[in-house]
């Protein structure tokens, strides 16, 4: 019997594409370069900034420009966190029904705790949280199971009776690392990589309410 839920944020919780489009764009607009479409950088969105600039610029994590690239994205950001974000659809009513039935959730990302904190505010859900871990929180973030174990510990529950959700393979595998069934936000990014039908989950489910089922059954 599962007794807690864990979400990934980006791709899985929230659809936070169209701000970090819109913070992409901002970067491209200051270099006099043509913005980008969402759908071209959306599947890379659970990547954060490595992800936007790859997709937008071409230029990967060991370019010499790319450190500076970063923390300019980032800053940018960090004024844009939730204009257009919004919960997917079905979302607030799983999360309800959580509650309703004693079922603590939670939220463990890769985005840096002092960004997903204000999401997860702006989205009017940071007094219902038991937990947000942020990618900066643990030593080691996703995939090592480091931080989905800090969850769980913090709340009280044992991992094998707690569900992680997730739109990356990294979630599967930190998932599988720390010993908690997983199933893949299928709705969600994704990246470019193969199939999530390959990743080695439970489930992979298309939407929020296929997600409410997949939880009652257990």
């Amino acid at each position: 019997m599962l007794e807690a839920v864990l979400f990934d944020l980006d791709g899985t919780l929230a659809d936070t594409a169209p701000d970090m489009a819109l913070t992409v764009n901002a970067m491209l607009a200051r270099r006099g370069m043509q913005a980008v479409p969402i759908q071209k950088v959306r599947p890379h969105v659970s990547q954060g900034a490595r992800g936007m600039i790859v997709a937008a610029f071409g230029v990967a994590s060991d370019h010499p420009d790319y450190p500076a690239m970063r923390e300019e994205f980032l800053d940018i950001y960090a004024g844009n966190l939730c204009i257009d974000t919004a919960l997917f659809p079905g979302m607030a009513e799983l999360l309800d029904d959580l509650e309703a039935r004693a079922i603590g959730w939670g939220v463990v990302t890769n985005k840096f705790e002092r960004l997903a904190r204000p999401v997860i505010e702006g989205l009017g859900l940071a007094g219902r949280a038991a937990v947000i871990v942020g990618g900066d929180t643990c030593a080691r973030s996703k995939p090592f199971p480091d931080p989905l174990l800090h969850a769980a510990a913090t709340m009280g529950v044992q991992p094998a009776r707690t569900l992680y959700v997730g739109d990356d393979e990294r979630d599967v595998r930190a998932a599988r690392a720390a010993g908690m069934p997983v199933v893949v936000a299928g709705y969600g990014y994704l990246g470019d990589g193969p199939p999530p039908s390959l990743w080695g989950a439970d489930a992979v489910v298309d939407s929020c309410p296929a997600l409410h089922d997949w939880i009652l059954q257990r």
